[in-house]
């Protein structure tokens, strides 16, 4: 193939506010904050087909691997509240692998983060035995937080 993606690089998400995602991403979650800027080039409001915005970003590293969460705080732009329930086109959702995830969902309760329900265990699939939850960012987001030894490529579903 002539062209192909290489690798990841980062997911970007638009948030309200970049000093509260901070403090969810960063200060909880334990993602590492490589930079904050507000950058100002033409290029930005060209790509974002936003002229008049004013961005202010953090980039942050995922612990243990070279992939990135981008947060963006669009300023001087009208903005529409969404419905981030999984079930509606359009939305996604962010998954990190965790050890403990009992204690760590526990941890983020004691500090005021809501979860769409109580941590679970898959009986089926890749995460077969391990534990899963939805816990939810200060903007909607699902954020699913995984404790398995297992990986999505070493799974092959005997149904399709």
């Amino acid at each position: 193939m002539k062209y192909k993606i290489v690798q990841g690089h980062h997911t970007g998400l638009t948030v309200r506010s970049l000093t509260v995602s901070l403090a969810f991403y960063r200060d909880l979650l334990g993602l590492e904050e490589v930079f904050t800027w507000n950058p100002k080039a033409q290029y930005i409001n060209e790509v974002t087909g936003y002229k008049e915005t004013d961005f202010y970003i953090s980039v942050l590293r995922v612990p243990g691997v070279d992939y990135y969460l981008e947060l963006l705080e669009y300023r001087n732009t009208e903005q529409t509240s969404i419905d981030h329930r999984n079930g509606n086109p359009g939305i996604a959702h962010i998954a990190f692998q965790v050890f403990n995830l009992d204690d760590f969902y526990d941890f983020l309760i004691s500090q005021g983060v809501n979860s769409v329900s109580l941590p679970v265990t898959p009986e089926i699939g890749p995460n077969k035995g391990g534990r899963i939850v939805y816990m939810i960012d200060p903007d909607g987001y699902r954020v699913e937080l995984i404790q398995t030894s297992n990986s999505f490529g070493s799974y092959s579903p005997k149904e399709v």
